[in-house]
C-alpha cells in the first residue's frame, strides 16, 4: 500500500511538470507580449517613422523635432532598456533571442545618436516632409477621403516642424545644407502637383478642399522659410562632414552588427579588391584577341583591364531608353529564376518601375522604396533616375557606366531577386520585430550576393565579358567600404577618392562623382554592402559543407530569407 501511493505521488507529480509551462515557456510568452507592447509604444514615439512602413492608424500626425521630442525618445529607450533586463535570454528560443538583441541595439542606438552623434544639429538634410505626405497621398492603402483629412491635420504642424529644425542647427555641414536646400525644393511638388491632384479627384466639399489648400500653402511658405534660412545662414567655418574614427567604429557597430569592426572590414576589402583584379586581368587577356587582335596585352593589368571595359562600355541604351530598358529586362529575370529553380517569387505583389521622385534626387540613381510590413498588397517602386536635362557628355559618361551588360546587375540588385524580392520575404516574417527594424547589412549584403549567385547559375551563360563587367560590379561595393572608410576616418580627400574609383575600380566620371557626393553625405551605409555579402558567401560555404549532396540551394535561399532582415551573424546562428 505505502509502495502504491509513492508510485501515485510520483506519477502527480510527473503530470503536475507536464502542465505547468517551464520557464524558458514561459519567458518566451512573456517576451511575445512585451514585443507587442514595444511596438505599439515605438509608434507613440514615432508615428511618421510608423506611416513610412505601413502603420497608418497615426498619419494624422507631425512630430515636431525639438528638444521635448528628444526627450521623450531617451526616455522612451532607457524605460525599454530596463525592461528587457527581466528576461534571461538564455531562456529565450531563437527568434526571440534575434528579437531582442536588434531592440537593444535599436534603443542603444537611438540615446547615442541624440546624446552623441548630434546629426540633428548639424544635417539639415534629415528635415524634409515632403516624403511623408507623399506616401499618404500617393498609396492607396485607404480611401482619398479618409487620407486627405490625415493630410490636412498633418499640414497643422509643418510650420511648427520647421521652426523647430531652424532651432536644431548649429554649425552644419556644407555638404548636407546644399542636399538640404535641393531635395526640400525638389519636395514642393508634393503640395504643388500631387496634392493639388488628389483634392481634383476627390470628392470631399468644397470647403474642405479650401481649408486643406489653404493649409498647403502655409506648408510650402514654410519650406520655403526654411530654405531661405539655410541659403542665408551665416557658417564660416562649417563643420566637417568626416565623422573620424570612434564615431565611424561606434556608428558601424550599431548600424552594421557584424563580427567584423569597420577597421577589419576595410582590411578584408582591400584584400578582396586585389583578387578581383586579378580575376578580371586572367579575362581582359582572354578577351584581348576578339577586340584587339592587331594588339598586344599590356602587360600592366589595370590599363588592360581599363582599356577592356572601356571597349565593352560602348554597348548601353539611349538616354530616353533607360527606364525601357529596366521594364524590359524585369520578366527576363523572372523566367530565369523560375527555369532554374532558385527561389520563389511571388507574382501577387507588384513591382512598379518609375522616374524618382524629386524629393527623394540627390544620392542614388536607382533604388527600391518597399509597402513595408503593414502594407503588404502596396506597391513596391524601382525608382529609376532621370536622365532629362543632362548634357549630352555626362550621360554618356553615366550609360557607360550602365552599360549593356552592367544595367542587367544593377537589375538583379534593386529588384529581382535582390532587394525587390528580398523585401517582400521580409514582410512575410514571422517576427515584426525584423521586418521594423531591419539590417542594412543583411539587405543590401542579399542584394550584392544575389549579383554572384545569379552568375553561377548560368544568368548571361557564362560570357566572360559578362564575368568581367561583373566583377567590376563587385569592386563597387568592395570599393565603397575602402572609400568609406578613408574618407570619414583616414582624411581621403576627392582627387585621391576619383582616382581611386576610375583607375581600381574602373568607374566612369560621373559615377566617381557621384560617389564621392554620396560618401560625404552618408556614413557607414556604404560599408554595408560588402560586409553583409561576405558574410552571407560565408554562411552558404560553411552550410555546403555540413550538408555536402543534401544542400539545397532555393532551400538555403528561401530558410535565409524566412528570419526577416536580421543581421547576417543572428541568422547564422538560427540556420546553423
Amino acid at each position: 500500500m505505502k509502495k502504491l501511493l509513492i508510485v501515485i505521488a510520483a506519477m502527480s507529480l510527473i503530470a503536475c511538470k507536464q502542465t505547468k509551462p517551464s520557464t524558458a515557456i514561459v519567458q518566451n510568452q512573456n517576451f511575445d507580449a512585451y514585443k507587442e507592447n514595444f511596438i505599439n509604444s515605438l509608434w507613440t514615439i514615432y508615428p511618421n517613422w510608423a506611416s513610412s512602413i505601413g502603420f497608418h492608424k497615426n498619419d494624422s500626425l507631425l512630430t515636431i523635432p525639438d528638444d521635448a521630442q528628444r526627450k521623450k525618445e531617451i526616455a522612451f529607450a532607457e524605460s525599454q532598456l530596463d525592461s528587457l533586463k527581466l528576461f534571461n535570454i538564455d531562456s529565450l528560443n531563437n527568434q526571440n533571442k534575434t528579437d531582442f538583441y536588434l531592440i537593444e541595439n535599436q534603443l542603444k542606438s537611438s540615446i547615442w545618436s541624440i546624446n552623441k552623434f548630434k546629426s540633428y544639429q548639424w544635417n539639415p538634410a534629415q528635415y524634409n516632409v515632403s516624403e511623408g505626405f507623399a506616401e499618404i497621398i500617393n498609396n492607396n492603402y485607404a480611401p482619398l477621403a479618409q487620407r486627405l483629412a490625415a493630410v490636412k491635420e498633418r499640414l497643422k504642424s509643418v510650420p511648427a516642424y520647421y521652426e523647430a529644425a531652424k532651432k536644431n542647427i548649429l554649425n552644419p555641414t556644407a555638404e548636407h545644407t546644399a542636399l538640404a536646400i535641393d531635395q526640400n525644393t525638389g519636395g514642393l511638388s508634393v503640395f504643388e502637383v500631387d496634392l493639388v491632384q488628389a483634392l481634383t479627384k476627390s470628392s470631399i466639399s468644397a470647403q474642405e478642399k479650401e481649408k486643406i489648400t489653404s493649409l498647403s500653402k502655409d506648408a510650402i511658405s514654410a519650406i520655403q522659410s526654411y530654405c531661405t534660412f539655410l541659403k542665408e545662414l551665416k557658417n564660416e567655418q562649417p563643420k566637417s562632414f568626416r565623422i573620424g574614427k570612434e564615431l565611424y567604429e561606434e556608428k558601424f557597430a550599431f548600424d552594421i552588427q557584424s563580427n567584423y569592426t569597420a577597421q577589419g572590414i576595410y582590411e578584408k576589402a582591400i584584400i578582396h579588391k586585389k583578387e578581383l583584379h586579378q580575376k578580371m586581368y586572367a579575362i581582359t587577356k582572354q578577351l584581348w584577341p576578339k577586340y584587339f587582335a592587331t594588339e598586344n596585352c599590356p602587360s600592366d593589368s589595370l590599363i588592360a583591364i581599363k582599356k577592356m571595359i572601356d571597349r565593352l562600355s560602348v554597348e548601353h541604351v539611349k538616354p530616353s531608353e533607360f527606364q525601357a530598358a529596366i521594364d524590359k529586362q524585369i520578366p527576363m529575370l523572372v523566367e530565369f529564376i523560375k527555369n532554374k529553380n532558385l527561389i520563389y517569387i511571388d507574382p501577387s505583389k507588384p513591382l512598379v518601375v518609375r522616374k524618382e521622385p524629386a524629393y527623394m534626387a540627390g544620392v542614388a540613381g536607382a533604388s527600391i522604396s518597399s509597402p513595408g510590413p503593414y502594407d503588404k498588397n502596396g506597391n513596391t517602386y524601382y525608382n529609376v533616375g532621370s536622365l532629362s536635362g543632362w548634357d549630352e557628355a555626362t550621360a554618356e559618361s553615366y550609360l557607360r557606366e550602365y552599360n549593356q551588360y552592367i544595367l542587367q546587375i544593377l537589375n538583379i540588385h534593386e529588384a529581382i531577386p535582390g532587394h525587390y524580392t528580398q523585401l517582400v520575404y521580409a514582410n512575410q516574417s514571422p517576427s515584426l520585430i525584423k521586418s521594423i527594424l531591419g539590417n542594412g547589412a543583411m539587405i543590401e549584403g542579399w542584394a550584392v550576393y544575389t549579383e554572384k549567385m545569379m552568375l553561377e547559375n548560368g544568368y548571361g551563360n557564362n560570357d566572360p565579358a559578362m564575368w568581367l563587367m561583373y566583377y567590376k560590379w563587385n569592386l563597387r561595393s568592395t570599393c565603397n567600404t575602402i572609400i568609406d572608410y578613408s574618407i570619414q576616418v583616414n582624411n581621403m580627400q576627392k582627387e585621391a577618392v576619383i582616382d581611386l574609383l576610375t583607375k581600381e575600380a574602373f568607374q566612369q566620371q560621373a559615377e566617381a562623382e557621384g560617389k564621392w557626393k554620396r560618401a560625404t553625405l552618408t556614413q557607414v551605409q556604404l560599408c554595408s554592402y560588402f560586409t553583409g555579402f561576405t558574410e552571407i558567401v560565408d554562411l552558404r560555404e560553411a552550410i555546403k559543407i555540413k550538408e555536402k549532396e543534401q544542400f539545397d540551394l532555393k532551400k538555403f535561399h528561401e530558410t535565409f530569407l524566412s528570419f526577416g532582415s536580421a543581421p547576417v551573424k543572428y541568422i547564422a546562428e538560427l540556420m546553423q
